[in-house]
């Protein structure tokens, strides 16, 4: 029967680690990496809904690169080599944020521009967040 664990997954017990530890899968039951955030579009998050638990952070926050979890937000400073660099990246994620409807916090300086997220209308982390954090790095490989 198509859709049977046992078919579409070399370990059919897999689907069930995988879902019991929350790991974000993609359809094809692999384990969630950044490259497949960075293709998945941000829900809308208007509350009512849980922000992620420590360990659900944990788990997509190592699958960013260079990307940290403190004070309940992801953070991440971008070096540029020089303020036009700076303020291109910077209108890049004007775009991917208005696109996403998932807007990060940043602080811009000549050279650099650090990017916190979080979801305010959750009071923490959704995975809005995480996929919007993909989306940015994601722009260095275009």
């Amino acid at each position: 029967m198509q859709g049977d664990v046992g078919e579409r997954y070399a370990y059919p017990d897999l689907r069930l680690l995988i879902t019991s530890h929350k790991l974000p899968i993609t359809n094809h039951g692999t384990i969630m990496t950044a490259p497949d955030l960075a293709h998945q579009k941000c829900k809308p998050c208007e509350g009512g809904v849980s922000p992620l638990t420590p360990q659900e952070i944990t788990r997509l926050v190592q699958q960013l690169d260079g990307w940290e979890y403190r004070d309940g937000v992801i953070t991440k400073t971008y070096e540029f080599r020089n303020y036009y660099q700076t303020m291109a990246f910077v209108n890049g994620a004007a775009w991917i944020s208005h696109r996403e409807d998932h807007h990060p916090d940043m602080t811009v300086g000549y050279s650099r521009c650090r990017v916190d997220y979080s979801t305010h209308a959750i009071g923490g982390l959704s995975e809005n967040d995480f996929i919007c954090a993909a989306k940015l790095d994601a722009l260095f490989s275009l």
